[in-house]
């Protein structure tokens, strides 16, 4: 493997205005790379609108066509083609972050607190911030006073791996005072202890609520589900490679969601297309291997790689409102990768969500959830009445969780 520079990656936008911008990865492989680079683009508020991908196992080349998504209209594409570069193998030297050398060590926790006086959207607007500075929130603790104050307290990682350092720090308060205003009291940004590894606990959902969210009710697998996600599996077309072909209905982080799960499932994609959408529907082929570099004949490892990957295309997010005593309880779910990383932008999804209804957020925190086959990202949102949405009403609840899926599929 060579020395990469920045012909890595080319970011080539648009001819014209409206036009996807072209972004072509040129490098060494590794086991989950195409899985990465779609997570970063993600993280970035892009859609990849097509996508080609090849590999001989050791040398990649992969192009994406991406468009902003409306809600994350700027875009940084130098800080995008640095992050990028950042997660192709054989990046050598400290110029992108230090990343490639950091691989193995977790990054650093941050807790971010603030204390001001509520006003509707407050959450979305400073998760907002903190995306586009490029912060990951790991958790997030969320409290209202009785005097309509809240004291918010967000554990964050920096993908930029400058947190510690004085000047970035400044700047992530600075940026939240400008947004807070006069609304704003305090802000704080320390390094978490390890008293703080709570972190990563598993969140106690009721059990009435865990069955709703991860039963076999959870995921549609009627015939309600089947015109969403066609697989056919041949072995005939190649003389190398599995040939899997896909039709499916389009939604937010299509191409990721089939990535992340082919490297979970252990399964190797060695060239893919991924075509524009038709009637709101994608077409789909790839060409993949099992871990011993030959063809996936095994029939029940076909029926439980299709199943999984059908799972993740049809339902990749749950979304349900439930009862927390006298209040009223949203809850996401998503499936974690193999690697400990949830979905990005689900909170940044949420919030605009219950932003753009007018919704105002009690109280909200992540946790993770453990079921017998995987682990689970789960958000909990206390949500309070309005005369809008009086959420004792079915026909509001439906209203609630009707908008919030559809932001975090990009419907």
């Amino acid at each position: 493997m060579g020395i990469l520079n920045d012909d890595a990656v080319l970011i080539e936008p648009g001819k014209i205005s409206g036009d996807p911008t072209i972004v072509t990865v040129n490098c060494p492989d590794e086991s989950g790379l195409g899985s990465t680079l779609c997570r970063i683009i993600l993280e970035f508020g892009l859609s990849i609108t097509r996508a080609d991908f090849s590999t001989d196992g050791r040398w990649c080349y992969i192009v994406f066509w991406v468009t902003p998504d409306i809600s994350s209209p700027r875009i940084d594409w130098d800080s995008l083609k640095n992050r990028l570069l950042s997660a192709c193998p054989s990046c050598l030297g400290s110029f992108y972050f230090c990343l490639q050398s950091n691989v193995s060590k977790p990054p650093s926790l941050y807790l971010l607190k603030f204390f001001c006086r509520d006003r509707k959207g407050l959450l979305h607007d400073v998760t907002k911030v903190l995306t586009e500075l490029e912060f990951t929130i790991q958790r997030v603790k969320v409290m209202t006073t009785p005097d309509g104050r809240v004291l918010d307290m967000f554990f964050i990682t920096d993908a930029m791996d400058l947190l510690h350092t004085k000047q970035r720090q400044t700047k992530t308060c600075d940026h939240l005072t400008a947004v807070l205003g006069e609304h704003g009291v305090s802000c704080e940004l320390e390094l978490a202890g390890p008293e703080l590894e709570s972190v990563q606990r598993f969140s106690s959902l009721p059990p009435l609520a865990a069955d709703e969210l991860f039963g076999p009710d959870g995921f549609d697998n009627s015939g309600s589900s089947s015109n969403k996600a066609v697989l056919t599996v041949d072995n005939q077309l190649s003389p190398a490679h599995t040939v899997l072909q896909i039709r499916c209905v389009d939604q937010k982080g299509l191409f990721y969601d089939i990535l992340r799960t082919s490297k979970d499932c252990d399964v190797h994609i060695a060239y893919g297309r991924f075509s524009s959408k038709v009637k709101g529907y994608r077409n789909l082929e790839l060409f993949v291997r099992g871990t011993d570099g030959k063809k996936i004949v095994d029939p029940k490892h076909q029926a439980n790689f299709c199943a999984r990957l059908k799972e993740e295309m049809v339902c990749p997010l749950r979304v349900i409102i439930v009862n927390r005593g006298p209040d009223t309880e949203l809850l996401v779910a998503n499936p974690v990768e193999l690697s400990g990383k949830g979905r990005p932008r689900v909170f940044y999804d949420v919030t605009l969500a219950l932003k753009s209804l007018g919704i105002c957020i009690f109280s909200a925190e992540i946790g993770r959830h453990s079921t017998l086959d995987r682990q689970w990202e789960v958000y909990r949102f206390l949500l309070d009445e309005s005369r809008e949405f009086p959420l004792a009403s079915l026909r509001a609840r439906n209203q609630v969780v009707d908008r919030v899926t559809k932001t975090l599929m990009g419907w």
